[in-house]
């Protein structure tokens, strides 16, 4: 074997195994959303793969001739390689979001394509060895060769084929080039070809990936995306967003609010003084809430920060968003785009910014806070839509946080009406004057002001930069 090709094979599998790390992350999102849970599970995971696989492959390597092994293994990377696909598709249903079930969702789907193609690299240095006296030179130059194999994979995935090609086409077409690759292998290197039984497998195995439906009608940079229609209203329409439920609207009745939150955060705006108002949105979706304050305070002016512009498109196309709503929407991360905006620009701030069921921890931080309470004016109300259940610790962090530089809080919680789960959407609310009764629909929720609020927060942490484990404090 020479050593450009050794070097190639390190540096294509090596890839391939980052690449098909970060897709990873886009297959289960469907199931269990976006969340540092979720990266760590397939993290750990991977590397776990690269760490069997490597010692698996090298053992191999001294006891077979391995010019008999390349070949079968790429052809076995890529068979389970499309298998994932169906793991997922099977499994992800029957998974929860806790983060065993995370890590066994990613163990069956992950585990073995990356073990199986970190077994190469060792099994190509011991055909590269032809002295001990080489022995650094060869292993040092295929570390190399597979680390910046690693990154070329992770930068080429995340910065350019995610938002060019689906999720499955990729994977597909991965699957297929080392299956064509080992058996192209197999037959130079042991003059072997596959055998018709063989031959129908990985047939059988490409096939499968397409057995199961996507979840996605759009992938987008940050989501998978669908929209379904209402079947007991025609007019309404659904936004998921990986496996929330994420926004409704009903292209007829803007003022139509199907979310209870949504209803409780109207609750909020309703509290205001009359007339129109000045209103920022940390977060689109479905911009509902833009579109029902444009109805009922006509003359408001509605700014909206969305992280994702597919998603503008996608309420453009299918959610009936119009430049007749009166909306000006700035794309780009709120965290980024806030520097930017006019102090005391605003009469309300509404935050409804999610990844997955929990706020993006820079989103959550003191250091905003800081920032919001620059753009809102004497007198402006901050209204935050939080996921929590249990001792809510998430949203008590949340709410001293807001107490480091609002002088009054109040909270919205579940109404007993409400459907009792284990996790639930709750209203904060903070301002530098005190705040009005809000009247909230018993059926939706309950104002909680001070100082029984106080009593809430209790000993809560207040959420920094430099320490907001926001994922962890929810439950």
């Amino acid at each position: 074997m020479t050593s450009r090709f050794a070097t190639a094979m390190v540096f294509v599998t090596s890839a391939l195994v980052l690449v098909i790390e970060i897709l990873a992350g886009r297959l289960v999102a469907p199931y269990v959303g976006v969340s540092l849970e979720a990266f760590t599970a397939i993290i750990g995971t991977v590397l776990a793969g690269i760490a069997l696989g490597a010692a698996v492959g090298g053992n191999l390597a001294d006891s077979r001739d391995p010019h008999t092994l390349l070949g079968p293994i790429l052809i076995l990377g890529g068979v389970l390689t499309w298998l994932s696909v169906p793991i997922v598709a099977m499994m992800g249903p029957l998974i929860g979001s806790s983060a065993p079930e995370i890590v066994l969702l990613t163990f069956m789907a992950f585990f073995a394509p990356a073990a199986v193609l970190s077994a190469v690299s060792p099994m190509v240095a011991k055909l590269r060895l032809g002295s001990l006296e080489e022995t650094g030179s060869v292993v040092g130059g295929l570390s190399a060769a597979g680390t910046f194999g690693a990154l070329v994979g992770s930068f080429l995935t995340g910065f350019v084929l995610v938002s060019l090609v689906p999720v499955r086409t990729l994977i597909f077409v991965i699957g297929g080039l080392l299956v064509l690759a080992g058996l192209l292998l197999w037959r130079k290197m042991a003059g072997r070809t596959a055998s018709a039984g063989g031959a129908a497998g990985i047939a059988l195995s490409a096939v499968a990936m397409f057995g199961f439906p996507s979840a996605c009608d759009y992938e987008t940079d940050y989501f998978c995306a669908r929209v379904e229609v209402d079947p007991d209203r025609p007019s309404g329409r659904s936004l998921y967003l990986d496996h929330l439920r994420h926004a409704y609207v009903d292209l007829d009745d803007p003022t139509y609010l199907d979310f209870r939150y949504m209803r409780m955060l109207a609750d909020v705006a309703e509290a205001q003084p009359d007339g129109p108002l000045d209103v920022l949105y940390i977060g689109g979706g479905g911009f509902s809430l833009p579109r029902w304050m444009s109805e009922v305070r006509p003359g408001s002016t509605n700014e909206v920060l969305e992280i994702d512009d597919s998603l503008v498109r996608i309420a453009e196309e299918e959610l009936g968003l119009t430049d007749a709503d009166g909306i000006n929407v700035t794309v780009g991360d709120a965290r980024l785009v806030l520097a930017d905006l006019p102090t005391d620009g605003f009469d309300l701030i509404i935050g409804d910014a999610f990844a997955s069921d929990s706020v993006p921890w820079h989103l959550t931080t003191v250091e905003v806070v800081r920032e919001l309470d620059r753009l809102l004016r004497p007198g402006g109300t901050y209204a935050m839509n939080v996921i929590d259940g249990g001792s809510n610790g998430y949203a008590r962090a949340q709410l001293a946080t807001l107490g480091e530089e609002f002088d009054h809080l109040g909270v919205i919680v579940p109404g007993d009406e409400v459907e009792p789960r284990r996790r639930f959407n709750l209203i904060l609310i903070a301002s530098d004057v005190p705040l009005p009764e809000i009247v909230v629909d018993p059926g939706d929720g309950e104002f909680v002001g001070e100082p029984a609020v106080i009593d809430f927060i209790g000993d809560a942490q207040v959420l920094t930069d430099d320490f907001a484990p926001v994922d962890q404090l929810s439950e």
